[in-house]
């Protein structure tokens, strides 16, 4: 059973990590640090840090989970890590394939573990996905089309802003583009197209349409948005049939959800009941942190790829303004 210590008490900090680890077989939450010490207060640790040093320097905190944003993932993940802290920090872990590289590396060097919190990879239903695209359950996978349009930001979230790792891209974006990487065997893709569109001038940017192309003449369609016309989907289709992610096709969790299929096999539709996948994140991490190596954990070479593709795809984008999301 490892200690834990957050970095950061933001929403997902409160409403989704600090219950997942109250309620988790063998973690506990020892201490959090937060610049307020009554959002730090809220999610019951057994100490509270207003300095995110100080944390890092409690002997007896085990694993260090990031919620803070995106910009700062580098600096302290690094930070954690050299402490002699597992790691598990918030999606996407770095800005860039560059970040993330280099947070990879001080892991080696520490021995320490550093793990993406892409929490729905947890999920029975993504894990599902995932294994039976990879058993040729519908062929050889030739299409995929994947779209996460989520709430806007509040003003002053750092959502708005690019310097702060803000933008559809990174939040939203990065569901809808993972799952595409894993409907292709996390194969590189070439990006064909890109066009983003941001709130204003300077902003980040509040949707992104691209096409990847993969080896074998495989295509996807990706899309997203923080624009407040929530929506989720995704399908994938093979040369003898196709899988579909009922919506919510990423968030799946707190609902019942639903993995269906036309053609193939796998015994589908397959019907899910409420899952914590965050609770399964957490014990997975805690399970491995502990010297477990059979613990599910997203693999870094995967984190680095999605970290490559939205570098690609920011690089090919061309400004202006998008069409409506297609439904």
């Amino acid at each position: 059973m490892a200690n834990w210590g957050f970095l950061g008490a933001g929403s997902i900090a409160a409403s989704s990590l600090a219950p997942a680890v109250h309620a988790a077989d063998g973690p506990r939450l020892h201490a959090v640090a937060a610049t307020d010490a009554r959002r730090a207060k809220a999610l019951d640790p057994a100490r509270v840090y207003t300095r995110y040093e100080d944390l890092l320097d409690d002997p007896a905190v085990d694993v260090v989970y990031i919620a803070l944003h995106n910009s700062a993932h580098r600096p302290w993940v690094e930070r954690a890590l050299r402490a002699g802290k597992h790691v598990l920090c918030e999606k996407p872990l770095g800005l860039t394939a560059a970040e993330v590289t280099a947070m990879t590396a001080t892991a080696r060097a520490t021995g320490r573990l550093l793990v993406e919190a892409a929490w729905n990879r947890w999920h029975p239903r993504t894990r599902d996905l995932e294994s039976m695209i990879t058993s040729g359950a519908i062929g050889t996978v030739h299409t995929v089309t994947a779209r996460f349009d989520g709430l806007a930001p509040a003003p002053g979230n750092y959502r708005l802003d690019a310097a702060l790792g803000g933008g559809a891209l990174y939040d939203v974006g990065y569901y809808a583009v993972s799952a595409a990487l894993a409907a292709f065997a996390w194969q590189a893709p070439d990006v064909v197209r890109a066009e983003q569109d941001h709130w204003e001038t300077g902003s980040a940017d509040s949707a992104t349409r691209f096409l990847l192309t993969f080896p074998g003449r495989g295509v996807a369609e990706v899309g997203c948005s923080l624009t407040g016309d929530t929506s989720e989907t995704f399908t994938t289709t093979g040369t003898s049939g196709s899988l579909t992610l009922t919506p919510p096709a990423f968030c799946a969790g707190a609902a019942p959800s639903t993995l269906t299929t036309t053609g193939g096999g796998g015994g589908l539709p397959r019907h899910y009941p409420p899952q914590d996948p965050y609770r399964l994140m957490v014990e997975s991490v805690d399970a491995a942190a502990e010297g477990d190596t059979s613990a599910h954990l997203v693999p870094l070479a995967e984190s680095l790829l999605i970290a490559r593709t939205l570098d690609a795809v920011r690089s090919r984008v061309t400004s202006g303004d998008l069409p409506s999301p297609r439904r």
